[in-house]
This record gives C-alpha cells, structure tokens and sequence, in this order.
C-alpha cells in the first residue's frame, strides 16, 4: 500500500493490491484497523492508514500531521458505504480510480474530509 499526500491538491492518492484494498474495506466496516505504508521520511509518502469507528455523524477522512497517517473514522452507516466502494475497487478488473470528495449534502462523508483518490490495483486508466 502506499499513500501520498498532494499538498497542493490537498487530497491523498492510495494505490494498493486487491487484497490490501479488500483487507482496507473489512476494517473500514468494522470500524477498526491499522496499515501500514510503503514511507520515505521527507517525502509526501503517509506511513499507514487508521480507521476508528465513532458515532459520526458520517465519515471523516482526515490526516494525522503528528503521527503523518491518513485517519478514518466515522458512523457504521457511513462506513459501509465508503468499505463497499473500497470493495468495488479491488475487485474492478479494467483498472481505473475512484474520487471520494466532499461536497454539501454528500451521502456519507462528513465536513472536513480530505478528498481521496483510490486506485484500481490493475492502473489507474481504464484499460476497456
């Protein structure tokens, strides 16, 4: 797994395995994990994600500058839908890249979160 952050963006790319991803979307709907990522210190690079469950409302995406780690916490509702498009990703077969951004109104992430993009293990186009 590896996750970098963009500060001019200010969004954090993930790229990972189908089982990394997978493994990142069980924690995601149980509401606890820890992962660790490929890190250079200096560098963009975050040295893991983190995922706690809390009563929300919604999902926060958030970085810890201390501990330089992508945080992820939120409501079992918000979870399961952000853990089901984790899901969708790993298993895509013709590569591609999700966009998790907030926006007033969104579905399920909350105030706050950092926009994360999520890439297909298969590359980050298309390949169909």
């Amino acid at each position: 797994m590896r996750l970098v952050s963009d500060p001019g963006y200010g969004e954090v790319d993930l790229s990972a395995s189908a089982e990394e991803l997978t493994g990142l979307a069980s924690a995601v709907a149980q509401g606890e994990g820890l992962f660790n990522s490929i890190f250079s210190p200096g560098g963009n690079d975050l040295a893991g994600v983190e995922v706690r469950g809390t009563s929300g409302p919604g999902v926060l995406i958030h970085r810890d500058a201390e501990r330089q780690i992508l945080v992820i916490s939120g409501d079992s509702a918000g979870r399961a839908v952000l853990a089901e498009n984790l899901r969708d990703m790993a298993t895509a077969e013709d590569g591609g890249h999700l966009h998790i951004d907030y926006f007033p109104g969104h579905r399920y992430l909350a105030e706050g979160s950092l926009p994360l993009v999520v890439n297909s293990p298969h590359g980050g186009m298309p390949t169909r």
